[in-house]
């Protein structure tokens, strides 16, 4: 249940940075709300996956999903750029946190 948490509290990580874009574009207080609760729900998944599962472990793969989770979505929603070299280093970060999960 714990690796699911990991999953989850990425997942929320990766949708709490497209809620800062979406922060930065509007300004309102919806956009804040999403904002808080994105984040908010990240760390509490965070926080319920770190009872069972190592701090180090569990820090890398929440930042790995985030990061490439956001640099995915800025391809797909916010044409950035779709570089080869950077959709190569995305599915590197993509297999060391899956050679993490293997290994821890």
């Amino acid at each position: 249940m714990s690796w699911l948490f990991l999953i989850i509290a990425g997942i929320f990580e990766m949708l709490g940075v497209g809620s800062i874009n979406r922060f930065n574009q509007n300004k309102d207080k919806k956009s804040l709300c999403l904002l808080f609760l994105t984040f908010g729900s990240s760390f509490i998944f965070l926080y319920l996956a770190m009872k069972n599962l190592p701090m180090g472990v569990s820090y890398a793969i929440w930042t790995g999903i985030g990061a490439a989770g956001g640099a995915i979505l800025g391809m797909v929603f916010y044409d950035e750029s779709k570089d080869w070299r950077r959709i190569i280093f995305i599915g590197i970060i993509l297999v060391s946190v899956i050679g993490l999960k293997l290994i821890g």
